[in-house]
């Protein structure tokens, strides 16, 4: 085997490396800043600093359509089939670039501000509270499917309006649009993803046609009146497909990362009992670096990609225009020469710029609602369940990009 091969390292494609990715992420750091993968035609970055850097530089971005067609690009369009996915993502602000994503993000912004957040605290509190009770009363159980998947949904339904009796349709579609986000999605995949974002897309249609009519205090009342359905059109201003994709956008973006945060953070707290302990001496105080150290240590979203609009020289190598850079989240948060004994979980952290939310003009504008989020649901948990304990071993989902365990099997 020849150690600086990354296809010998990089496996996202096998259980044991999605179980734990954080020896060959290791590897990949001592064999250089940049590695050409051959599997996927990507550029891994895996240090800290160089992720850090490129998140915020401009000759790369996170879509190339603004400047290019496919072909000028020297890339392949989609398969027409995958077209509905395609028209439903790539109207996202996450998958924008200035002026799409400057406009989208001001609009959408007003409803993350800390006085928002704030004015969400006992309704977020609240949820929390009832789910842990419910999951305590009931002596535990899958505490992914029963606290961590429902609350940030329920949050994020509350947010958009969303009728309480059809939140249950949320989560499945939202996995099954998330799975086109891998690397190399097969068809399978993709046509769950082309299926859900259709009844996705339909759903939002008419909730928005119903909006309209009676619009009230949520955030789909709101961008409705941020759009302008004629033709001309007005730059400031939304269209509908880009209201429906922003909704999507903030399911998807708004719980996957808390979702998978809570269940690997429990996960790993239960590994480490005497970090847990001091927690639960003191939450209160410890509890806002707790929630950063759990999201380092075991970062929910693995890999970002850009795309690399210009040639750019970088670590000695020519990453010519029309490449892609996979930006190595789990491997930057290891970083030896930006985290002090990385591989330790440390709950009292002080010195702790992870990248988990991003960084640049992509930098997660939900982050202050998933801290809100994670701290209500750990904080009722350490309160309410004192002797929590694992009851069966945990198993990795097949996903790496976003990563998660697919069930956490506890005991009050």
């Amino acid at each position: 085997m020849n150690p600086t091969d990354p296809s010998t390292l990089f496996r996202p494609g096998a259980a044991d490396f999605v179980a734990n990715p954080y020896p060959a992420y290791a590897e990949l750091r001592a064999a250089g800043r940049v590695h050409h993968y051959a599997p996927t035609n990507q550029w891994l970055v895996p240090h800290h600093a160089d992720v850090s850097t490129l998140l915020r530089d401009r000759r790369l971005g996170r879509s190339y359509q603004h400047r290019f067609t496919h072909e000028e690009f020297g890339r392949t369009p989609p398969p027409a089939a995958h077209e509905p996915f395609h028209t439903l993502n790539d109207h996202g602000m996450l998958d924008l670039e200035p002026p799409d994503h400057t406009r989208i993000r001001r609009l959408v912004s007003q409803a993350f501000t800390p006085r928002t957040v704030e004015r969400l605290a006992p309704t977020v509190h609240r949820l929390a509270e009832r789910l842990v009770d419910d999951f305590c009363a009931a002596g535990g159980g899958d505490l992914l499917a029963q606290v961590a998947e429902p609350l940030p949904v329920a949050v994020i339904a509350e947010m958009l309006g969303i009728p309480e009796a059809d939140r249950p349709l949320l989560r499945p579609w939202s996995a099954a649009i998330c799975g086109m986000y891998e690397l190399k999605p097969d068809e399978e995949t993709a046509a769950r993803a082309v299926c859900a974002s259709l009844e996705f897309s339909a759903y939002l249609r008419e909730l928005i046609a119903v909006r309209r009519k009676n619009p009230g205090e949520d955030l789909v009342s709101a961008l409705i009146a941020a759009y302008d359905g004629d033709s001309g059109g007005n730059a400031a201003r939304l269209t509908e497909q880009e209201m429906i994709s922003t909704c999507v956008l903030l399911l998807n973006a708004g719980h996957e990362a808390t979702v998978n945060t809570t269940a690997n953070g429990w996960w790993a707290l239960l590994r480490n009992p005497s970090q847990l302990a001091g927690l639960r001496a003191a939450p209160d105080t410890q509890l806002p670096a707790a929630i950063d150290e759990l999201m380092r240590y075991d970062t929910p979203l693995q890999l970002f990609e850009r795309w690399v609009l210009e040639d750019i020289e970088f670590a000695g190598r020519k990453l010519p225009r029309g490449s892609e850079v996979a930006l190595l989240f789990g491997s930057a948060n290891r970083d030896p020469a930006r985290f002090a004994d990385p591989d330790t979980l440390d709950l009292a952290r002080a010195d702790n710029p992870h990248i988990s939310f991003g960084a640049g003009i992509h930098y997660c504008l939900g982050a202050p609602l998933a801290r809100l989020e994670l701290q209500a649901s750990f904080g009722q948990l350490l309160k309410k369940a004192p002797r929590l304990r694992l009851a069966a071993e945990p198993e990795w989902g097949p996903g790496f990009v976003v990563r998660g365990l697919t069930r956490l099997q506890v005991e009050c």
